[in-house]
């Protein structure tokens, strides 16, 4: 069918769950939805209802074609090329204003491909998978995303009284995303991303309230790994006027293999966009792990503090933060915009804070030496004879952002 007015986007292997597909296409029709039909299922077709991008365009958006991949045989290279390629072609759709929506169905691979598939559809615009895995941990399927994943309950393998009532549901779901208003709020001033953590919390509030009585809008994210990449990609995504990395504790866990890391692409983002940004060396004092029988075997005889039952802190140390400091000088000399470093002399956690568990302010002071002599000189850094906790800290971190976000055209 010709592709002309905004729709959502069908996906799925139509070769095996073709009776599936057929059901929630005539649910989504009934609805009142325009679809589009995208096939990534390599072993053929359907002619229950109309196709409109079959597999042999989404192979086509790879460096395979389909029959390479009929001919390898390995559904694992299946499973990755059909997602890349889907991904592809669903980019295209959103650019152009093709899909208001994406609903797709699978068990294992098809819920793989279905979910990588999703990643170039941006925040906000609704997304769902209804899965035989969706009660696994798909948290590194899922991304940065927002996408919804609903369980199937029984397999997607054909029609009956519960698939029946799980997918009619499903295309009820999607359609009442696509169909409901954002209710307004009064105007902003702009966007801030803050960075936040238990040991953090009174910093981020402080920082938070005085931002909101300025009329920007702030968006706090929890440093616990998908915090951290979520914040990065809304970044990317330009959602942002300023950030505010008060709490950059995703680095040590990155260095320590700590359940926390954000991966190497963390604090990275505002600079490449030219984003304003204050940052902090927050929580640069720990690195998370779970219970205490989960803390690796080389570091059971560290300065570990069981913060909760399931988490464990571990002190980083003298080497870890020269290895830190330097990192994170060397990924802010790469900024193309304003940014500015701000020193809590007096503790970079609350147990960091005298008579603190964590309390080794020589530790600390490596961690700012390395920053110091690592960083541009062409970049500020204020030091501040404070805890981050402070009020007195958290007022200077808005007041320094506030200045950078002033002195030069930021809009992205």
């Amino acid at each position: 069918m010709p592709i002309n007015q905004p729709s959502v986007l069908m996906i799925g292997c139509f070769d095996t769950k073709a009776e599936d597909f057929s059901y929630l296409y005539q649910c989504l029709s009934k609805l009142g939805l325009q679809i589009i039909t995208l096939n990534t299922g390599v072993r053929g077709s359907t002619d229950a209802f109309p196709v409109d991008i079959d597999a042999a365009e989404v192979a086509s958006q790879t460096d395979w074609t389909i029959e390479q991949l009929l001919t390898k045989n390995d559904r694992g290279i299946v499973v990755e090329k059909m997602g890349e390629g889907a991904a592809k072609i669903i980019a295209k759709l959103v650019a152009t204003g093709k899909i208001q929506g994406a609903i797709g169905m699978g068990g294992g691979g098809g819920t793989y491909i279905v979910l990588s598939a999703m990643q170039t559809i941006p925040i906000g615009m609704p997304k769902l998978c209804l899965s035989t895995v969706a009660a696994k941990d798909l948290s590194r399927q899922v991304g940065t995303k927002d996408i919804v994943l609903m369980p199937s309950v029984v397999d997607v393998a054909g029609l009956n009284s519960v698939s029946r009532l799980l997918i009619s549901q499903a295309a009820g779901a999607i359609n009442g995303m696509i169909q409901t208003e954002t209710i307004t709020e009064t105007a902003k001033v702009g966007s801030i991303a803050i960075s936040m953590f238990g040991n953090t919390t009174l910093c981020v509030e402080h920082c938070t309230k005085l931002l909101k009585a300025k009329g920007y809008e702030v968006l706090a994210f929890h440093s616990v790994g998908t915090g951290g990449r979520m914040m990065e990609s809304l970044i990317q995504e330009g959602f942002f006027d300023g950030v505010l990395d008060i709490t950059t504790t995703e680095l040590a866990d990155d260095l320590c293999d700590g359940i926390c890391s954000a991966g190497p692409e963390r604090m990275t983002a505002a600079a490449q966009k030219g984003i304003p940004q204050v940052v902090v060396p927050g929580c640069l004092d720990m690195v998370n792990y779970g219970h205490l029988d989960t803390v690796p075997e080389r570091y059971q005889n560290r300065n570990l503090y069981s913060w909760a039952p399931d988490v464990t802190l571990m002190r980083t140390n003298v080497k870890e933060n020269k290895i830190l400091g330097k990192s994170m000088a060397n990924k802010l000399n790469l900024s193309k915009g304003k940014v500015a470093v701000l020193l809590p002399l007096k503790g970079i956690s609350i147990v960091s804070s005298e008579g603190g568990v964590f309390y080794e302010p020589a530790t600390d002071q490596v961690l700012f030496d390395t920053i110091k002599h690592h960083l541009n000189p062409s970049i500020p850094i204020i030091e501040m004879e404070a805890n981050i906790n402070a009020e007195i800290f958290a007022k200077k971190a808005v007041d320094l952002l506030m200045e950078l976000m002033g002195s030069e055209n930021h809009k992205s």
